[in-house]
């Protein structure tokens, strides 16, 4: 566990004990096996209902002062269907699926995981698992090889390194600083993009890590890494003009949420070859569809939204979002609020 992440165990909390608590985990990041987990870490006496969607036990959601939700969709009409609704809990660093105006115009805050670190771990990790994939061409090695094919003297010429290139990170929230401090590790340069500069002090501790404009970021880096929160202002952040700034020679990996990109403009860039390579742990929508030609793209490397879920990063976003819960429902203020 990370240092700023809770510790193990039940969390204490007797104000709690009244309330009613609604646990909407969907089935594609675990659904109510892991609900029923993340349920056990409430103090005994609180009412908890463990459902895979918020229109699973409509008498729950109507009777319910707390939603906490993992990716599952906290909409405009789940929310006029819960009259006692105090607050909703995002079991994750983003917040894409909960209607936030409609939370906005009843007073409910919604909250995340974001200053627990829970998932910065992880991400990071995973970031660098397709970066380095990529650069060392990991899945057509391992294809040919099974092939009973030697691919060395095809495979050699696309094989790179990540020393000495320029890594570029759009937004440089808690998992993006993760991001960049591996890559001074691994002797890149790195620049980021985002609304603001995160001071001379923090840019020294990531190497020198420059803050330039977006675009400037495309044509500059070698690898280009998201970690932005999806909003209307960040949908299709990566469309087909912004693709067409990118080097031929260079890749693009997203681990925080699928429609940042525009996913077909990206199939496009793969196909004609604009676009060296891509890694890809999450889809719009998820799971993807057969059709999605991301699937059969040439010079992809694509995981099943797991950069979030290690054993380790599993208990640190649950013991976060219930420790959240629980201080909110004791008189606490509560904490990560994005509305």
């Amino acid at each position: 566990m990370t240092g700023d992440s809770p510790a193990a165990g039940p969390v204490p909390a007797a104000a709690a004990a009244a309330k009613n608590v609604l646990v909407v985990i969907s089935p594609h990041v675990g659904g109510r096996s892991g609900g029923a987990g993340l349920a056990t870490l409430f103090p005994k006496g609180a009412r908890v209902t463990v459902v895979e969607s918020a229109d699973e036990d409509p008498a729950a959601l109507r009777e319910a002062h707390v939603v906490l939700t993992g990716l599952a969709p906290v909409t405009a009409r789940h929310l006029a269907s819960a009259p006692e609704l105090e607050l909703i809990q995002c079991a994750s660093h983003g917040f894409d699926y909960v209607d936030l105006e409609a939370a906005r115009a009843r007073n409910i805050p919604v909250c995340t995981i974001g200053s627990s670190g829970a998932e910065k771990q992880n991400v990071a990790e995973q970031t660098f698992a397709l970066m380095l994939a990529l650069a060392k061409q990991l899945i057509p090695a391992h294809t040919a090889l099974v092939d009973a094919d030697w691919a060395l003297p095809r495979l050699q010429r696309s094989i790179t390194e990540l020393s000495g290139k320029t890594l570029g990170v759009i937004g440089l929230g808690h998992i993006g600083r993760e991001v960049a401090r591996r890559a001074v590790a691994f002797d890149m340069t790195v620049l980021y993009a985002g609304p603001r500069s995160v001071g001379p002090e923090t840019e020294a501790r990531l190497g020198g890590a420059r803050h330039v404009g977006l675009d400037e970021l495309l044509r500059a880096s070698d690898y280009v890494t998201l970690h932005t929160p999806l909003n209307d202002t960040t949908r299709h952040l990566l469309d087909a003009r912004r693709l067409a700034l990118l080097r031929p020679s260079a890749f693009v990996v997203n681990t925080a949420r699928g429609a940042l990109i525009d996913q077909d403009a990206l199939a496009d860039a793969l196909e004609s070859g604009a676009l060296a390579g891509a890694g890809i742990d999450v889809f719009d929508p998820e799971p993807p569809t057969p059709a999605l030609r991301l699937l059969k793209a040439p010079n992809v490397v694509l995981s099943p939204h797991v950069a979030g879920v290690t054993r380790e990063t599993l208990v640190r976003i649950a013991l976060a979002a219930v420790q959240n819960v629980t201080g909110f429902l004791a008189g606490e203020p509560a904490r990560d609020v994005v509305s």
